[in-house]
């Protein structure tokens, strides 16, 4: 890579954290999909109960396509399930229904790291792309020419700015996750003993984030480095 080794040991460190996460997440959902829901509940209702229960009647619940695409849109007030979360009849599709209604609860409440991460969403994605692109310009024009550097300082602050971005969303998803939890338990929206396998599923999809966070300091990291040079 044009970074040397060090660009090699991150690029390689990234893939295997992202298929070890990816792995797990799969696993983690397989194997919870397996433990069923209380009668007549699925991830669509559970979603229904823990919004209800948050005095978020106005939250609007839809089907999206995908595997996993799970999200809530803070724009438009709307929580979109994938259909085997929607449909699903397992603690795996209630864990992660109940994870997207914590962010809606989180965006009626002004939940502050919510709305920092927010307000980085465009900024961020320009800086993950575009960062990256502007450092490698500056090395490819060469250390230590007053206009590489400048692309470089450039590239630098705008990645910093997707690097905050990922750390930000860290409590962000792990206090949607608390939420969950504990509205599935209040609701009574899972059978009793099995809370454990929601847990799981959402740590596992938190650790996600975590590897992502965690590789992009590192590539901050190696663009600081470069700077010094």
């Amino acid at each position: 890579m044009i970074f040397g080794p060090s660009g090699w040991i991150i690029f390689i460190v990234a893939m295997v954290l992202g298929l070890v996460t990816q792995g797990y997440v799969k696993s983690s959902y397989a194997k919870n999909s397996r433990q069923p829901l209380p009668p007549g509940l699925t991830g669509a209702k559970v979603a229904r109960r823990v919004l209800d229960s948050n005095g978020l009647s106005q939250v609007s619940i839809e089907l999206v396509p995908g595997n996993l695409t799970d999200h809530f849109d803070p724009r438009v007030n709307v929580l979109r399930l994938s259909s085997d979360v929607f449909h699903g009849t397992h603690v795996a599709a209630a864990g992660v229904a109940a994870h997207e209604a914590g962010h809606a609860a989180q965006h009626a409440v002004g939940y502050v790291p919510a709305r920092i991460r927010g307000t980085l969403v465009p900024v961020a994605s320009l800086g993950s792309q575009g960062g990256p692109l502007l450092v490698m310009l500056g090395v490819i024009l060469g250390l230590g020419s007053s206009f590489s550097s400048t692309l470089i300082d450039l590239g630098i602050v705008l990645f910093a700015a997707a690097v905050l971005f990922q750390v930000v969303t860290l409590p962000v998803e792990f206090d949607a996750s608390r939420r969950a939890l504990a509205a599935l338990t209040t609701t009574g929206s899972v059978i009793p003993g099995t809370e454990g396998g929601a847990r799981q599923v959402l740590t596992a999809a938190a650790l996600t984030y975590v590897a992502a966070a965690l590789i992009s300091v590192l590539y901050l990291l190696q663009f600081l480095g470069l700077r010094r040079d």
